[in-house]
């Protein structure tokens, strides 16, 4: 998935950059679907992020997991190493 791409998505979608061996991704991955259980109008994509990587720098991810809140394509929010309640938090606002 291309920037542009992303850039064209319509409605509300939760980008989670991470990595696989990422204790803080690991720690937070279970909890971000049953968080997203009562937002079932947000698209939920997840990228599996590296150092160097175009698509996460074009957003400015620097530390995992970070999550991108986007409403028909624009940044509404961004969360880095989210406590749970910051994703539910990011999340009632994207649908707001």
């Amino acid at each position: 998935m291309t920037r542009a791409e992303i850039d064209a998505l319509p409605g509300s979608v939760l980008f989670e950059f991470g990595a696989a061996w990422c204790g803080y991704c690991r720690a937070l991955r279970p909890q971000v679907p049953q968080l997203l259980g009562d937002f079932p109008q947000v698209r939920h994509i997840i990228i599996e992020d590296g150092p160097g990587e175009p698509l996460g720098r074009s957003f400015g991810v620097k530390l995992w997991p970070t999550l991108v809140f986007l409403c028909d394509g624009q940044v509404t929010r961004q969360a880095v190493r989210p406590a749970p309640q910051e994703v539910g938090e990011g999340l009632k606002a994207l649908v707001a």
